[in-house]
Formats: C-alpha cells, sequence, structure tokens
C-alpha cells in the first residue's frame, strides 16, 4: 500500500474513534443530563428505590425538623405542584433554611423518603454574604 493511502486510511479510522467516542459520551449522559429533578418530575417519573439523584426545589415552609440524635434533620422539598420528604444526617450548610432553594443528593428508600447524602443550598443573585452585607451597609450610611 501507498503511504499516501495508509495516512487516508489512519485518518479515517481517527475520525471514526472520535464519532464513536463522542456517540459514546452522549449515551452515558442522556439521563443524568439534568441538574437535578422536581418533585413534579419525580411524580411523573418515579426512580426505584437506590438509585442515586439530584432532588431539587423549596424547602417547604415549617418543613424542617431536628430528631433527637442530634445531627439528622428532616424536611420537605417541594416545587408548588408536589412535595418529597427527605432524611439528612450531618451538617447543613449555612444558606440551608425554610423557603430557599436545595439541591439533595442521594436516594430513596423503600418508604419513599429520600435519604439525603449531600445538600447543596442555593441563592439567589443577589445574594451577599452577611459580613460583606454588613460591610455594605455601613458604607452606605457613611455616604
Amino acid at each position: 500500500m501507498k503511504a499516501k493511502h495508509q495516512r487516508l486510511t489512519l485518518a479515517l479510522i481517527a475520525i471514526a474513534a472520535v464519532i464513536g467516542a463522542g456517540f459514546l459520551a452522549l449515551a452515558g449522559l442522556r439521563d443524568n443530563a439534568a441538574l437535578f429533578r422536581t418533585p413534579s418530575e419525580l411524580a411523573l417519573e418515579p426512580v426505584p428505590p437506590g438509585q442515586n439523584i439530584r432532588l431539587g426545589g423549596m424547602v417547604e415552609d415549617g418543613s424542617i425538623r431536628q430528631l433527637p440524635d442530634g445531627i439528622t434533620i428532616t424536611f420537605t422539598v417541594e416545587d408548588g405542584d408536589a412535595s418529597v420528604p427527605v432524611r439528612f444526617s450531618g451538617i447543613t450548610p449555612d444558606l440551608f433554611q425554610e423557603n430557599s432553594g436545595v439541591v439533595a443528593e442521594g436516594a430513596f428508600d423503600p418508604r419513599g423518603v429520600f435519604v439525603a447524602d449531600n445538600i447543596l443550598a442555593k441563592h439567589d443573585e443577589n445574594y451577599m454574604p452577611p459580613p460583606l452585607e454588613d460591610m455594605a451597609q455601613a458604607d452606605d450610611s457613611a455616604s
């Protein structure tokens, strides 16, 4: 085979490999493309117990309860149309509170309770950490 044909064959093999890798990556990400699932989405398409997912929504007002062990809390995540009970053991983020956004990572137990391994508190674009907020208020009063 001539050198020109060898280079062309290798180039075609390389292109086919890149396209194949792209298809494999897309197939792997197809079901996990969403950052999180809302309670409404889970009501329409339930996931089996034990399958790890991210659950996102708002912490329902008055739903946070501290269990007697001191490190476990229960709360409800809602999105206006549906709600999901959640249990978490560990230290919650500083921004975690009622009526605030939350993303919980974990899986459902057989009773339908979402057992979170990790909690990520969300804030809006206007959030300012308390120390900086105090400095901004001091600057405004000095002006």
